[in-house]
């Protein structure tokens, strides 16, 4: 598939989103992704206002949905989400009952490892339970802990390869990645690009990051767009 540029908005205004959503679809972001602060802060109506926004944009429900869901998926689906996503640490019936929406609703499902012992395990698991997509995630607190304790900070980088090799379905790293990191995701087989804190949104005030973003945006969807087609697996 070709590489897809993902923007995650993850911040707390419905306003503020849409505002910036605009300015990366007008940068050449693809995707949209309703970070999980925006859904904690505007629920529902973050999703439909992005929808009524962007009628013809996937929008992603970064739901983290543990259980429940079903329901979770119907709803975001209901108010204009074409993707939700699923954790691999939800219990096993609840990853079959969100995929099992997503085929009555037309959407599709991204199974997320983040926490998961065995990160290439868990990414198999999504995949052997019907996810359409891998999420292949270290945690915000994970990291920031890690790094308060003087250790070196993960990254999904570190296992990308492995769990690209692990599955057929797209792969997507997400967490802390720098700049360099994100637009080399394409080049390990990963080719969907999430751009979220700390490249666009300050990870810090879940504020929209200061400086041209537009421009900068710019370059690394082109940067992002520029390799040939990621063959799909057999």
């Amino acid at each position: 598939m070709k590489p897809i540029v993902q923007i995650s908005l993850d911040l707390t205004n419905i306003d503020e989103a849409l505002e910036t959503a605009a300015m990366a679809l007008r940068a050449g972001v693809d995707w949209l992704e309703a970070g999980t602060p925006l859904i904690l802060a505007e629920g529902l109506n973050g999703v439909r206002k992005l929808r009524e926004a962007f009628p013809r944009i996937p929008i992603v429900a970064d739901l983290k949905t543990m259980d429940g869901g079903y329901l979770e998926a119907e709803m975001m689906a209901k108010a204009g989400a074409t993707h939700v996503v699923v954790m691999a640490r939800a219990h096993e019936e609840t990853i079959k009952v969100v995929v099992q929406a997503g085929k009555d609703y037309g959407i599709k499902v991204m199974g997320d490892n983040l926490g998961c012992p065995d990160m290439v395990a868990g990414a198999k698991w999504l995949e052997d339970l019907g996810c359409d997509f891998v999420i292949h995630h270290i945690g915000y607190d994970e990291r920031r802990g890690i790094a308060v304790q003087g250790h070196r900070m993960p990254s999904p980088m570190d296992q990308l390869r492995e769990v690209v090799n692990a599955v057929k379905v797209p792969v997507q790293a997400v967490g802390g990645l720098t700049l360099e990191q994100a637009i080399a995701c394409p080049a390990y087989g990963a080719p969907l690009v999430v751009l979220g804190a700390p490249l666009t949104i300050d990870a810090d005030s879940f504020k929209t990051a200061e400086g041209d973003l537009e421009s900068s945006l710019r370059l690394i969807c082109q940067k992002i767009h520029a390799y040939v087609e990621i063959p799909t697996k057999i």
